[in-house]
């Protein structure tokens, strides 16, 4: 009896201990296979899923006819596929709420710090280091490889998915199909990810049907689009397949992509300034010389590591303005997501979790 016990108590420890690690099932591990229709998709099964609405005939046939004579798709397969998806109303309405909205605020009133503490908290600090201390191995070697450290990959995965935690739950090909068939506004960018998400199920032998995200069709660990699954993607743990579902390769494609828009190796993010140039015009998107900043009151706190040329950032800390210099390491993140916010949410994100390792 005694030996029972003390079996049970073992098994109960190490399943205490894999319920610990990171999850790395992955739905394209699970349900790879091979077309059964020349120039075909993979279906794991006949899928019969109700139908909500077709997408519209014309822009239907015309995508349709896009794929067949330039990638040699099937036409009564993809024909079939389609009109298998479902438009999603509330990913419309989603959409909608996220289109660009001008400021009205004059003053300080906190946006920076309402956006920082989404992210920068204790319980995410310490998801961050599990998730480093589980592929430390695998940071260095991205760093090893393509320049880009292993705070800038943590950050990224932590912001968009909270390192694995949050990939989104709608399917991916309703998403897009969606997108690109009843969003006028944004049809034609997603018609083109549509157009990628189903070449990328095509090339890597999985059922697009299987495949979940988030409402807009962003994919994985780090929630590519599938535009830049196809670019920036890579086999970074050398099985033979791409696979963003999988945080191994997650990393390597995350640090890729940022080597591809120009991450420039042990150079600096950005530099707090000492001072307020309120007057100027501020983003990532700016430029200006250290001469021009320093004559309207600025002054860095650190060396800028030899750029002539900066971004004027600024931060809504609520009771004022905080400014700082962004550099071009900076604007790189912004290419992940064209916000300073999400660039500095990311960067200060990545820095928490190294300090606290």
């Amino acid at each position: 009896m005694k030996r029972i016990i003390v079996l049970l108590s073992m098994i109960l420890l190490l399943s205490a201990c894999n319920s610990n690690k990171q999850s790395t099932v992955s739905p394209m591990k699970e349900h790879r296979g091979h077309a059964k229709v020349k120039g075909g998709v993979y279906l794991e099964k006949e899928h019969t899923q109700p139908k909500t609405n077709a997408p519209l005939a014309m822009d239907k046939e015309k995508f349709i006819k896009k794929m067949v004579s330039q990638h040699g798709f099937n036409r009564q397969q993809l024909h079939d596929v389609l009109e298998q998806t479902n438009k999603l109303d509330w990913v419309i309405n989603l959409m909608d709420k996220q289109a660009p909205k001008a400021g009205t605020s004059t003053v300080p009133n906190g946006a920076w710090i309402r956006y920082k503490n989404k992210f920068i908290t204790a319980s995410n600090i310490a998801k961050g280091v599990d998730f480093w201390n589980q592929y430390q191995s695998e940071l260095q070697r991205a760093y090893k490889q393509y320049g880009v450290p292993p705070e800038i990959i943590v950050g990224i995965i932590g912001v968009e998915t909270g390192w694995g935690r949050v990939m989104g739950k709608t399917k991916i090909i309703d998403a897009l199909s969606t997108l690109a068939f009843y969003y006028p506004r944004r049809s034609e960018y997603f018609s083109n990810e549509l157009e990628d998400f189903l070449i990328m199920a095509r090339d890597e032998g999985v059922d697009p049907f299987d495949l979940t995200g988030s409402f807009a069709g962003a994919m994985g660990y780090g929630q590519f689009m599938p535009s830049a699954f196809r670019r920036f993607a890579v086999d970074f743990n050398s099985d033979g397949h791409v696979d963003l579902w999988d945080p191994v390769d997650a990393i390597g494609s995350v640090a890729n992509y940022f080597k591809s828009h120009g991450w420039q190796r042990d150079k600096k993010v950005a530099v707090m300034a000492d001072g307020q140039a309120s007057q100027l015009e501020n983003g990532f998107h700016t430029k200006y010389s250290i001469e021009t900043l320093s004559k309207a009151g600025l002054k860095p706190q650190s060396s800028l590591d030899n750029y002539r040329e900066v971004s004027l950032l600024r931060l809504d800390m609520g009771d004022r303005y905080q400014f700082w210099y962004g550099l071009p390491n900076f604007y790189v993140i912004t290419r992940y997501n064209h916000s300073s916010h999400y660039a500095m949410a990311v960067w200060q994100l990545g820095q928490a979790v190294k300090n606290a390792r």
